[in-house]
């Protein structure tokens, strides 16, 4: 498990991470979202060991990253901005890794070189941002490490690509409980992979769920009420937000399931139906609570 407590990263008077608190527990795919500039590289970059922090700790299943080869040697760091050694190749990059990773699974980085249609021998300077990106996941994944750091992985990544590598890592999950950590500033890339997602702006963690729990507590009601009723008279439902649109009302709301359809069957609707929250509509609903407005974050 990685924890974080009180966390904090200062660039002269910018506070780039802001006494941050957050567990990441192993074999799940936690999401890092947020604006660039909200801390997100400057995250993971303390979580990788490469910046110390100024206050507070980060640590791997209680031992200190920074200046620590042991902990090192579980994680492999995919940064923003790929750096490769100058005039290298994929295999080249593989021989240097797998001095370091003893674990490097050679067969699997020559096959998924080829599933990806990369050559093996061709100069990386030559590769575009998106071909690059796919080098970095595929030398990250045959490091067979037990934790993998992606700052904006997906970012270069046409569709088919950024499925191919959720694939890849839901296979390693299974295999051997891989956890990513991915870093995004957008919550819709991250929607259909991650376990937990944590939100950062200015630095803080604003919000930090499971989000099984989330969409077992947040639920959207679309109804037609009787003639005459609002969704504001409606007894027994914690309101969240309420939309019209002609006579069908669209309720957002929090609590069991089960607690809120037996309070939409006591007020007789002509109509009325539960639908699934898409994760931009969820964390929306929780930051407009707290009084902020997401789309200008993140969207």
């Amino acid at each position: 498990m990685i924890e974080a407590v009180n966390l904090t990263k200062r660039f002269d008077e910018i506070v780039a991470v802001d006494h941050i608190d957050a567990k990441i527990r192993d074999g799940c795919v936690f999401g890092l979202i947020g604006t660039n500039g909200a801390g997100k590289s400057t995250f993971l970059r303390m979580a990788s060991g490469v910046l110390k922090p100024d206050e507070g700790t980060i640590q791997i299943d209680g031992e200190h990253v920074f200046e620590n080869p042991k902990v090192k040697a579980r994680f492999f760091y995919i940064s923003d901005d790929q750096h490769f050694f100058s005039n290298a190749s994929p295999d080249e990059m593989m021989q240097f890794y797998k001095n370091i990773y003893p674990s490097f699974d050679v067969p699997r980085f020559h096959k998924l070189l080829d599933s990806f249609s990369l050559d093996s021998r061709r100069k990386i300077s030559t590769f575009s941002k998106g071909m690059k990106k796919q080098l970095s996941v595929i030398l990250g994944l045959c490091a067979r490490t037990d934790y993998i750091f992606c700052d904006e992985t997906f970012d270069g990544l046409d569709p088919v690509m950024r499925q191919a590598v959720k694939s890849l890592f839901a296979s390693d999950m299974a295999e051997r409980n891989l956890t990513p950590i991915i870093a995004s500033h957008n919550l819709r890339e991250l929607e259909d992979i991650c376990d937990h997602v944590g939100l950062l702006h200015k630095g803080g963690i604003l919000l930090s769920k499971d989000l099984d729990d989330m969409k077992l507590n947040i639920h959207k009601i679309q109804c037609v009420l009787k003639p005459g009723m609002k969704a504001e008279e409606i007894e027994g439902l914690d309101r969240i937000k309420v939309e019209y649109r002609g006579s069908l009302a669209t309720i957002t709301v929090r609590g069991k399931r089960e607690e809120v359809e037996g309070a939409m069957r006591a007020c007789e609707p002509l109509f009325y139906e539960l639908i699934p929250l898409s994760l931009e509509e969820i964390f929306i609903s929780e930051t407009e609570v707290a009084g902020y407005d997401i789309k200008k974050l993140i969207f």
